[in-house]
């Protein structure tokens, strides 16, 4: 097939820009988290982070939105690794058994998810900001109840059941995000900032959900 000289050159060219506005939205993200954990997420100004990153404003807004979008972006990538990761789950797994395995699985490989973007480590540290910052709690409450919905729906459908109709996909969902709260919660109020850290706090307390909801204790 014969190429045209006068168009080949456009598909290398188009991933270049593509590639640039990834590295630049990267830049960014890591300026703005490092600002956020060392000087707080209230003190910290739009300018602040355009000139660690040597770009306009324009820029800045051209790739969020606010701050706060800025904070939850890779929010955004770890919660869509788990939902990944529960859509790899095998399907003769029990709701339960399928969530604990893939938030387990998502904590094992979160380094590698966000490898491109920022440092797992960076990550912890902002995910921290989030337990520990009022405003940003509520945002992250608020988004929560909304990947709560989309994670019954998911488990309603791979249990083939009518969410409307059944409500123990709601229940489960409910039981299992209400650990991921008090582990968060509780990690956030920790010493070890580490990933091992929150896996083992929340292999821990799902081991607590049977036990929890069947009977009585003594």
């Amino acid at each position: 097939m014969a190429i045209d000289e006068r168009t080949a050159p456009a598909a290398p060219a188009a991933g270049l820009r593509e590639r640039r506005k990834r590295r630049t939205r990267s830049a960014l993200l890591r300026a703005a988290l490092v600002l956020f954990v060392s000087r707080g997420y209230e003190r910290t100004t739009v300018d602040e982070i355009t000139a660690a990153v040597g770009v306009s404003q324009r820029t800045f807004f051209r790739y969020f939105a606010n701050k706060e979008e800025v904070v939850f972006a890779v929010q955004d990538l770890v919660e869509s690794h788990f939902v990944n990761e529960l859509h790899a789950r095998p399907a003769d797994e029990g709701p339960l058994d399928a969530l604990r395995g893939a938030v387990l699985a998502a904590w094992d490989t979160v380094d590698g998810a966000l490898r491109e973007v920022v440092p797992v480590d960076l990550y912890m540290r902002s995910y921290r900001l989030i337990e520990s910052t009022p405003a940003l709690l509520a945002v992250h409450l608020r988004r929560s109840t909304e990947l709560e919905e989309r994670i019954s729906r998911l488990i309603a459908a791979r249990e083939g059941l009518d969410v409307d109709a059944d409500p123990r996909p709601r229940v489960a969902v409910a039981a299992f995000f209400g650990v991921m709260r008090v582990t968060g919660r509780l990690w956030g109020q920790g010493d070890d900032t580490s990933v091992e850290a929150i896996r083992r706090l929340t292999d821990t307390y799902l081991d607590g959900i049977g036990p929890a909801l069947a009977g009585r204790w003594s």
